[in-house]
């Protein structure tokens, strides 16, 4: 009876995550009632709380849930009889899948469902007309010329301590998110290393959001001036905003307007997205128009990397994620990081880089 029981509950749990998987449910539902609802309520309370704590809550919860899997699978396998050994076997099968069904569904409800709701092209005025080769070109040299004049004041003011929240950049990151369309105050989170550091620095990645604790952990090799915009990008997405591009997009408002050390991290960041979409020939002019100091942070990026990143953990590593993230319904999976680009060329400004919505 009991194992009939297990059976049908893993099939249970298995079929709503399913169901929850592949349900077309409408963007703006998913805007009105979750984005800007559920979620925006759970997330000062859970991001707060979790700031309190010094540690991140998703390391000793990854460890209670493997160790915890570890044991009972020992004890299935040791209680197995030599002739019913398969019994034991598929009883770690199935609660292996009620446990993965059950911490996606979990997923969806703390910061999942983010991934389906209204994009920032349909929020904002974008005309996709804009976007071209030519201003491309533009926004690059825009891009030089602004990491010329701030490098040295960006230097000079510092970046503060790694472990703590930066106010003014939080302050302008909430107002990045009101213009593009949040309704809610957003709880920055506290910076936090990870016992996932070691895969984060060989695989460079810059940084994570916990999607249960909705806490924020960032690589402890990022660099102090690449810092403002890994840490807006992660609080984007405590926004509520799943998309990486979009994510982008929203940290580099937040830092632009920011200070200088932030402007500095944004622009200098952008400089780095925009030379790949343009030709080689454009890339080598800009190359040359940078000054000695913005060339020497960016060898520094070059030197972390080249220190840290292990080019088979990287690969496997980012294969992984784009299909996570082709899985949520992000076409273009981890390409969708350079999206910010076209963003950035295609929606339509103020003068203090503040984005005009649709009406």
């Amino acid at each position: 009876m009991a194992e009939r029981i297990s059976v049908n509950s893993t099939a249970g749990l298995a079929a709503l995550a399913i169901v929850c998987a592949v349900a077309p449910i409408s963007p703006g539902v998913v805007e009105r009632v979750y984005s800007n609802g559920v979620y925006a309520a759970l997330q000062p309370i859970l991001t707060s709380t979790s700031n309190l704590v010094p540690i991140a809550l998703v390391d000793p919860l990854i460890l209670l849930m493997l160790t915890g899997w570890l044991v009972l699978a020992g004890r299935d396998l040791v209680r197995a009889s030599r002739d019913a050994w398969w019994r034991s076997v598929a009883r770690i099968a199935l609660r292996t899948l009620a446990w993965s069904a059950a911490a996606y569904l979990v997923f969806l409800v703390m910061w999942g469902f983010n991934y389906r709701r209204v994009r920032l092209v349909d929020k904002l005025e974008f005309s996709g007309d804009t976007v071209t080769s030519e201003s491309a070109v533009a926004l690059g040299g825009q891009a030089v010329e602004q990491m010329n004049d701030l490098h040295q004041p960006a230097h000079e003011r510092g970046w503060g301590s790694a472990d703590t929240i930066d106010r003014a950049l939080a302050e302008a990151f909430d107002g990045a998110v009101r213009d593009t369309g949040g309704e809610r105050a957003v709880v920055a989170g506290l910076p936090k290393h990870s016992l996932l550091d070691w895969y984060f620095r060989r695989a460079a990645v810059s940084g994570m959001t916990d999607p249960f604790f909705l806490e924020t952990l960032v690589a402890s090799d990022v660099l102090p001036f690449e810092r403002p915009m890994v840490l807006a990008h992660e609080w984007s997405h405590l926004a509520g905003i799943a998309h990486e591009g979009e994510a982008n997009f929203v940290a580099w408002i937040a830092c632009v307007r920011a200070t200088p050390s932030d402007r500095y991290s944004a622009w200098l960041s952008l400089y780095q997205d925009v030379l790949p979409s343009i030709s080689r020939g454009d890339r080598a002019a800009l190359i040359g128009r940078l000054g000695p100091g913005p060339r020497e942070d960016l060898q520094a990026i070059r030197d972390r990397f080249a220190r840290n990143v292990s080019p088979r953990v990287s690969a496997v590593g980012w294969k992984v994620y784009d299909s996570y993230l082709k899985a949520n319904r992000v076409e273009s999976g981890v390409a969708s990081y350079a999206e910010v680009v076209r963003l950035i060329l295609g929606v339509r400004f103020t003068g203090d880089w503040t984005p005009l919505r649709r009406p």
